[in-house]
């Protein structure tokens, strides 16, 4: 018999969304919460689901991560990503990566090696090409839009999930920002700033990387929640904390032990699409 109500919430990233694609970018958060849920459903860990979910959305042009990620000052793609394991604290992030389709598939298998958690630039491409990791030209994950626009596109994406096990995991993969130096590494790869998960909840962060990581804001949600505070409440009160200490905006969801989703953003716009069991999937903005 199942002892856990297994759930799973994914974002597309915060902030405004200026042109008409809010529902498609609200589908594919569907999309990718649905691929983690098809995981979970049947028994699977939250690791793969959120790896799953997070798949999805690196492969939507749409999104700033993986396929669409948004151009360095010098019209490059670099990307970062990480995934955690909230039993045992395990984790694999990459940053600073390129001709990766799939990034966050790469810092699963820093996780699964053991050796460290962050693998960055041309050691990650190292550290791909040891193991048989698929690698891709750079240039395919250049969108004709982001080319031409060569605009601020927000955003990050990210997915926590929980399983019938009562495990929690988080995932989180991006871009970065826009017009970034290159070598710049943002919050989504390092634990406790954009990603965390433990036993006791799971965070995926998404906003001002460079406020995020001063903030050490997946660390601050987790921290109140293991003070008592409802998922929803620990959310708005780390966003509150972001806020106060550095004047920045973010977005970030979270699950706690028990399975309950939270998520708060203090931006204009952060899809979100959520399914916990016997329900349909729900999204927000």
């Amino acid at each position: 018999m199942t002892e856990f109500q297994p759930s799973i919430i994914v974002h597309g990233g915060a902030g405004p969304i200026k042109d008409d694609s809010l529902a498609a970018r609200l589908d594919g958060c569907r999309a990718a919460a649905l691929a983690g849920w098809e995981i979970l459903r049947v028994g699977g860990s939250a690791l793969d689901a959120a790896e799953a979910a997070v798949i999805v959305l690196e492969d939507n042009p749409l999104f700033n991560a993986g396929t669409g990620s948004t151009l360095n000052s010098l019209g490059q793609v670099e990307m970062d990503a990480a995934i955690m394991a909230g039993d045992g604290l395990r984790a694999g992030a990459v940053a600073a990566v390129t001709g990766i389709k799939n990034p966050i598939a790469l810092a699963r298998r820093v996780l699964e090696d053991g050796r460290h958690v962050l693998i960055a630039g041309e050691g990650a491409a190292l550290f791909a090409r040891a193991i048989g990791f698929p690698e891709c030209a750079p240039a395919s994950l250049i969108v004709a839009s982001e080319k031409q626009r060569w605009d601020n596109k927000h955003g990050t994406v990210g997915c926590v999930a929980f399983d019938q096990n009562g495990k929690l995991a988080a995932a989180t993969s991006t871009g970065g920002v826009f017009n970034k130096l290159p070598g710049r590494v943002g919050d989504s790869p390092l634990i406790g700033c954009g990603t965390y998960a433990s036993r006791v909840g799971a965070v995926s962060c998404t906003g001002y990387g460079e406020a995020i990581i001063r903030a050490t804001l997946a660390r601050d949600a987790v921290q109140l929640l293991q003070g008592g505070s409802e998922p929803s409440e620990a959310a708005g009160l780390a966003l509150a904390n972001l806020a106060e200490l550095t004047g920045s905006s973010a977005g970030l969801i979270l699950i706690d032990s028990r399975g309950r989703v939270g998520y708060a953003r203090n931006t204009t716009h952060m899809p979100v699409c959520y399914v916990t069991l016997g329900s349909d999937p729900k999204t927000a903005v």
